[in-house]
């Protein structure tokens, strides 16, 4: 049995492209990176990360900029790259988790694309970066505080996104890029269907 029988039989969208460009939003660690390369691979389009542009532009990690720069200077580079990744072809956008705090980033994205919040509760989220030395916001006396006013405080940013997904725990990074799908396909105008 062919996967397009097997995904036709699920009842599960079958789409090969993007009619317009679809940025991931949400914390740290709700997966925007993975499962946006998932869900690239899935529709045959690009996938682009606003922070690993941002690097390669600074030739310097996003820590890196934070601690030499600062925040303020961070987001102004983070807003003028997520211009300029809007303007290209349509793809899969992964952005940093504060990108959609800024009013420029939200209405640029609903301009040029649909922004999706991949919605984590803060176990999922804290389960996958407590071990990691890359986030520049967590290197606090108690990580774990942070990370739960973070949430907190960038929920109501995130809840203006077009589409929200639900993260569940025990999802397969392609299971989750399914499920995103999915909610395009629902939610229409965006996925490019088979023909």
């Amino acid at each position: 049995m062919s996967d397009t029988t097997v995904h036709a039989l699920l009842g599960e969208t079958m789409a090969k492209g993007l009619k317009k460009t679809v940025a991931l939003v949400g914390m740290m660690g709700a997966g925007k990176t993975a499962v946006g390369k998932a869900m690239a691979a899935r529709l045959s389009v690009p996938f682009l990360d606003s922070d690993a542009e941002i690097e390669k532009a600074a030739a310097m990690s996003v820590a890196e900029i934070f601690s030499r720069d600062g925040e303020a200077f961070f987001r102004q580079r983070e807003a003028e790259v997520i211009a300029r990744l809007l303007e290209t072809q349509q793809a899969v956008l992964s952005t940093g988790g504060g990108a959609f705090l800024a009013e420029i980033n939200r209405n640029i994205i609903a301009q040029n694309g649909v922004a999706v919040w991949l919605k984590a509760d803060l176990n999922i989220l804290w389960n996958r970066v407590r071990h990691k030395a890359t986030r520049p916001l967590l290197r606090t006396e108690n990580p774990y505080e942070t990370l739960k006013s973070l949430v907190k405080a960038r929920e109501p940013f995130y809840a203006k996104a077009g589409i929200i997904v639900d993260a569940e725990p025990n999802l397969s990074i392609e299971a989750m890029a399914d499920k995103v799908i999915d909610a395009l396909a629902r939610h229409g105008g965006i996925l490019k269907e088979d023909q």
